[in-house]
Protein backbone atom coordinates (compact mmCIF):
# COMPACT_ATOMS: atom_id res chain seq x y z
CA UNK A 1 0.00 0.00 0.00
CA UNK A 2 2.67 2.18 1.08
CA UNK A 3 4.51 1.42 -2.69
CA UNK A 4 1.35 2.07 -4.47
CA UNK A 5 0.91 5.39 -2.54
CA UNK A 6 4.68 6.70 -3.51
CA UNK A 7 3.76 5.86 -7.08
CA UNK A 8 0.83 8.30 -7.03
CA UNK A 9 2.63 10.53 -5.39
CA UNK A 10 5.51 10.07 -8.34
CA UNK A 11 2.82 10.28 -11.16
CA UNK A 12 0.66 13.38 -9.43
CA UNK A 13 4.76 15.42 -9.41
CA UNK A 14 5.41 14.42 -13.07
CA UNK A 15 2.30 15.48 -14.11
CA UNK A 16 2.65 18.92 -12.03
CA UNK A 17 6.05 19.53 -13.46
CA UNK A 18 4.91 18.87 -17.31
CA UNK A 19 2.20 20.90 -16.60
CA UNK A 20 3.64 24.61 -15.08
CA UNK A 21 6.11 23.68 -18.11
CA UNK A 22 3.21 23.61 -20.90
CA UNK A 23 2.02 26.76 -19.20
CA UNK A 24 5.52 28.29 -19.40
CA UNK A 25 5.84 27.39 -22.52
CA UNK A 26 3.01 26.83 -24.83
CA UNK A 27 4.35 26.63 -28.40
CA UNK A 28 3.88 22.81 -28.42
CA UNK A 29 0.01 23.05 -27.43
CA UNK A 30 -0.19 25.94 -30.03
CA UNK A 31 0.96 24.15 -32.57
CA UNK A 32 -1.39 20.77 -32.48
CA UNK A 33 -3.99 23.87 -31.85
CA UNK A 34 -2.92 25.71 -34.99
CA UNK A 35 -3.00 22.57 -36.79
CA UNK A 36 -5.99 20.84 -36.12
CA UNK A 37 -7.62 24.26 -36.92
CA UNK A 38 -5.82 25.17 -39.97
CA UNK A 39 -6.28 21.85 -41.70
CA UNK A 40 -10.27 21.64 -40.98
CA UNK A 41 -10.50 24.95 -42.17
CA UNK A 42 -8.89 24.26 -45.47
CA UNK A 43 -10.46 21.03 -45.68
CA UNK A 44 -14.01 23.06 -45.39
CA UNK A 45 -12.75 25.52 -47.68
CA UNK A 46 -11.83 22.92 -50.40
CA UNK A 47 -15.28 21.41 -50.30
CA UNK A 48 -17.10 24.15 -51.09
CA UNK A 49 -19.84 23.41 -48.90
CA UNK A 50 -20.91 20.57 -50.45
CA UNK A 51 -22.31 17.51 -48.54
CA UNK A 52 -20.31 15.01 -47.68
CA UNK A 53 -20.50 11.71 -46.74
CA UNK A 54 -20.42 10.91 -42.51
CA UNK A 55 -17.93 8.32 -43.36
CA UNK A 56 -15.61 10.38 -44.98
CA UNK A 57 -16.21 13.05 -42.35
CA UNK A 58 -15.71 10.65 -39.66
CA UNK A 59 -12.26 9.99 -41.35
CA UNK A 60 -11.34 13.33 -41.56
CA UNK A 61 -11.96 14.36 -37.87
CA UNK A 62 -9.33 11.40 -36.35
CA UNK A 63 -6.74 12.12 -39.39
CA UNK A 64 -7.27 15.70 -37.89
CA UNK A 65 -6.63 14.08 -34.15
CA UNK A 66 -3.82 11.92 -35.47
CA UNK A 67 -1.59 14.35 -36.85
CA UNK A 68 -2.64 17.12 -34.47
CA UNK A 69 -1.11 14.81 -31.97
CA UNK A 70 1.74 13.73 -33.87
CA UNK A 71 2.56 17.45 -33.88
CA UNK A 72 2.85 17.65 -29.72
CA UNK A 73 3.12 13.90 -28.52
CA UNK A 74 6.55 13.35 -30.21
CA UNK A 75 8.05 15.72 -27.96
CA UNK A 76 6.96 14.55 -24.79
CA UNK A 77 10.56 13.66 -23.24
CA UNK A 78 12.10 16.21 -25.06
CA UNK A 79 12.56 18.62 -21.81
CA UNK A 80 14.42 15.79 -20.10
CA UNK A 81 16.54 14.47 -23.09
CA UNK A 82 17.75 18.21 -24.08
CA UNK A 83 18.70 18.89 -20.38
CA UNK A 84 20.50 15.21 -19.80
CA UNK A 85 18.36 14.69 -16.82
CA UNK A 86 16.14 11.38 -17.60
CA UNK A 87 18.45 9.30 -15.96
CA UNK A 88 18.76 11.18 -13.12
CA UNK A 89 14.80 11.63 -13.06
CA UNK A 90 14.43 7.97 -12.64
CA UNK A 91 16.88 7.50 -10.07
CA UNK A 92 14.47 10.04 -8.08
CA UNK A 93 11.43 8.58 -9.51
CA UNK A 94 9.76 4.88 -10.54
CA UNK A 95 9.93 4.40 -13.85
CA UNK A 96 6.56 3.52 -14.35
CA UNK A 97 5.41 6.39 -12.31
CA UNK A 98 7.31 8.23 -15.18
CA UNK A 99 6.10 6.61 -18.11
CA UNK A 100 2.23 7.36 -16.61
CA UNK A 101 2.60 10.58 -15.33
CA UNK A 102 3.46 11.06 -18.98
CA UNK A 103 0.86 10.04 -20.39
CA UNK A 104 -1.55 11.08 -18.30
CA UNK A 105 -0.25 14.79 -19.22
CA UNK A 106 -0.43 13.11 -22.89
CA UNK A 107 -3.90 12.53 -22.61
CA UNK A 108 -4.65 16.07 -20.94
CA UNK A 109 -2.95 17.67 -24.12
CA UNK A 110 -5.48 15.45 -26.09
CA UNK A 111 -8.69 15.99 -24.60
CA UNK A 112 -7.53 19.96 -25.02
CA UNK A 113 -6.88 19.88 -28.71
CA UNK A 114 -10.24 17.52 -29.31
CA UNK A 115 -12.43 19.83 -26.86
CA UNK A 116 -11.19 22.82 -29.13
CA UNK A 117 -11.37 21.31 -32.48
CA UNK A 118 -14.51 19.55 -32.31
CA UNK A 119 -17.38 21.85 -32.33
CA UNK A 120 -15.48 24.02 -34.83
CA UNK A 121 -15.59 20.52 -36.94
CA UNK A 122 -18.97 20.15 -36.34
CA UNK A 123 -20.26 24.26 -37.64
CA UNK A 124 -18.15 24.44 -40.50
CA UNK A 125 -18.55 20.64 -41.33
CA UNK A 126 -22.62 21.63 -41.08
CA UNK A 127 -22.40 17.69 -38.77
CA UNK A 128 -25.26 16.59 -37.06
CA UNK A 129 -24.53 14.67 -34.65
CA UNK A 130 -27.60 12.11 -33.53
CA UNK A 131 -25.57 9.94 -30.63
CA UNK A 132 -23.43 12.65 -28.55
CA UNK A 133 -22.90 9.92 -25.95
CA UNK A 134 -21.66 7.52 -28.66
CA UNK A 135 -19.32 10.14 -29.95
CA UNK A 136 -17.97 11.38 -26.74
CA UNK A 137 -16.97 7.51 -25.40
CA UNK A 138 -15.49 6.59 -28.74
CA UNK A 139 -13.70 10.05 -29.03
CA UNK A 140 -12.25 9.05 -25.03
CA UNK A 141 -11.18 5.47 -25.51
CA UNK A 142 -9.49 6.83 -29.09
CA UNK A 143 -7.32 8.98 -26.98
CA UNK A 144 -6.15 6.86 -24.53
CA UNK A 145 -4.84 4.21 -26.57
CA UNK A 146 -3.21 7.28 -28.37
CA UNK A 147 -2.07 8.76 -25.56
CA UNK A 148 -0.42 5.42 -24.37
CA UNK A 149 1.23 4.57 -27.81
CA UNK A 150 2.38 8.38 -28.50
CA UNK A 151 4.23 7.85 -25.04
CA UNK A 152 5.93 5.07 -25.86
CA UNK A 153 6.88 5.97 -29.11
CA UNK A 154 7.98 9.51 -28.15
CA UNK A 155 10.52 7.36 -25.42
CA UNK A 156 11.30 5.41 -27.70
CA UNK A 157 12.50 8.14 -30.97
CA UNK A 158 13.93 10.71 -27.71
CA UNK A 159 17.64 10.13 -29.66
CA UNK A 160 16.35 10.11 -33.23
CA UNK A 161 17.28 12.75 -35.71
CA UNK A 162 14.69 13.48 -37.61
CA UNK A 163 12.15 12.11 -34.80
CA UNK A 164 9.15 13.90 -36.54
CA UNK A 165 8.68 11.84 -39.62
CA UNK A 166 9.69 8.83 -37.73
CA UNK A 167 7.85 9.55 -35.19
CA UNK A 168 4.40 9.28 -37.39
CA UNK A 169 5.84 6.50 -39.23
CA UNK A 170 6.19 4.28 -35.91
CA UNK A 171 2.94 5.26 -34.37
CA UNK A 172 0.46 5.01 -37.42
CA UNK A 173 0.62 1.17 -37.38
CA UNK A 174 0.10 0.85 -34.06
CA UNK A 175 -2.98 3.34 -33.43
CA UNK A 176 -4.56 1.84 -36.96
CA UNK A 177 -6.34 -1.34 -34.80
CA UNK A 178 -7.84 2.11 -32.69
CA UNK A 179 -8.89 4.63 -36.45
CA UNK A 180 -10.41 1.76 -37.80
CA UNK A 181 -13.47 1.05 -35.31
CA UNK A 182 -13.44 4.80 -34.12
CA UNK A 183 -13.76 5.91 -36.97
CA UNK A 184 -16.41 3.52 -37.77
CA UNK A 185 -18.45 4.55 -34.87
CA UNK A 186 -18.04 8.19 -35.40
CA UNK A 187 -19.71 7.73 -38.52
CA UNK A 188 -22.44 6.19 -36.15
CA UNK A 189 -22.56 9.17 -34.20
CA UNK A 190 -23.24 11.33 -37.09
CA UNK A 191 -26.44 9.24 -38.25
CA UNK A 192 -29.25 7.26 -37.00
CA UNK A 193 -28.02 3.68 -37.78
CA UNK A 194 -28.16 0.98 -34.81
CA UNK A 195 -25.23 1.15 -32.64
CA UNK A 196 -22.61 -1.88 -32.50
CA UNK A 197 -21.60 -1.67 -28.97
CA UNK A 198 -18.07 -4.58 -29.85
CA UNK A 199 -16.70 -2.01 -31.34
CA UNK A 200 -16.11 -0.21 -27.91
CA UNK A 201 -15.11 -3.03 -26.45
CA UNK A 202 -12.58 -3.58 -29.37
CA UNK A 203 -11.02 -0.10 -28.82
CA UNK A 204 -11.25 -0.59 -24.86
CA UNK A 205 -9.15 -4.10 -25.66
CA UNK A 206 -6.72 -2.66 -27.63
CA UNK A 207 -6.29 0.19 -25.21
CA UNK A 208 -5.59 -2.25 -22.68
CA UNK A 209 -3.25 -3.93 -25.10
CA UNK A 210 -1.46 -0.31 -25.46
CA UNK A 211 -0.94 0.88 -21.80
CA UNK A 212 0.41 -2.71 -20.52
CA UNK A 213 2.40 -3.45 -23.96
CA UNK A 214 3.68 0.05 -22.83
CA UNK A 215 4.33 -0.70 -19.31
CA UNK A 216 6.45 -3.58 -19.71
CA UNK A 217 8.41 -1.81 -22.84
CA UNK A 218 8.93 1.19 -20.81
CA UNK A 219 11.52 -0.20 -18.23
CA UNK A 220 13.92 -1.95 -20.95
CA UNK A 221 14.49 1.77 -22.79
Amino acid sequence: MKLFGSRCDCVLAIVRKDFLLNLRRRATFAAMMMFALTTVASLSLSTGGAILDEKFLAAILWVVIFFAATAGLSGTFDDEAQAGTLSTLKLYGDAQAILFGKMFVSMLSLLALTIFILPIFCVLFDVNVEKIFLLLATILFGLIGLAAAGTLTAALTTSAKIKGGLFAILLFPVTLPIFLPAIRLTEISFTSAQVDSSLLVVIGAFDTILILASSILYDYL
